[in-house]
């Protein structure tokens, strides 16, 4: 079955941005719930999700591999998704390649992006957790370093398999 080009698109953002959640955030989960600090899930405005923790029962080192797990998965998760980016483009669902394409740009550029660019202007989110571990401005340039790798990685890797995919496919 076609899809048209829009449905694909808002489809596929639509499905990275849960998937973001559901990667980033259960990470944080299964850390909080194997450190046994687990407090509540709290949904924050429109489509904001937050793992909540009992701090008072943390380390510093503790906070600092919780805030830090969240990213480290959707960079694991992005990584994966390029590797397979070749075996993705041979699907015939245009709307399924769709989706794991947009996944795989969220997996791999959203939190190298926050981290070293947009925490400091909200607030810090998990690198306040992570400047627990390292300095951030360490952190913040190893982010900013990874968001530059993903970008060439994405650019040289993935664009080109999912473009000829399309092509190939009349879409």
């Amino acid at each position: 079955m076609k899809t048209n080009k829009k449905t694909r698109q808002y489809a596929g953002l639509i499905a990275a941005v849960l998937a973001y959640y559901l990667i980033h955030e259960g990470a944080h989960l299964v850390t909080a719930l194997c450190m046994g600090v687990f407090k509540t899930i709290n949904v924050v405005g429109v489509m904001g999700v937050q793992i909540d923790v009992y701090n008072e029962m943390m380390s510093d080192t503790q906070m600092g591999v919780f805030c830090l797990m969240g990213p480290v998965a959707t960079l694991v998760s992005g990584w994966l998704l390029v590797a397979l980016a070749g075996c993705i483009g041979r699907l015939n669902s245009s709307l399924l390649r769709a989706v794991l394409y947009y996944i795989t740009i969220i997996m791999l550029l959203l939190d190298p992006l926050y981290m070293s660019v947009i925490c400091g202007m909200v607030g810090g989110g998990d690198m306040n957790g992570i400047a627990l571990l390292m300095p951030e401005t360490a952190a913040r340039i190893a982010a900013g370093i990874l968001l530059v790798i993903n970008g060439l990685l994405f650019w040289k890797r993935v664009l080109p398999v999912y473009t000829a995919s399309f092509k190939e496919q009349g879409e």
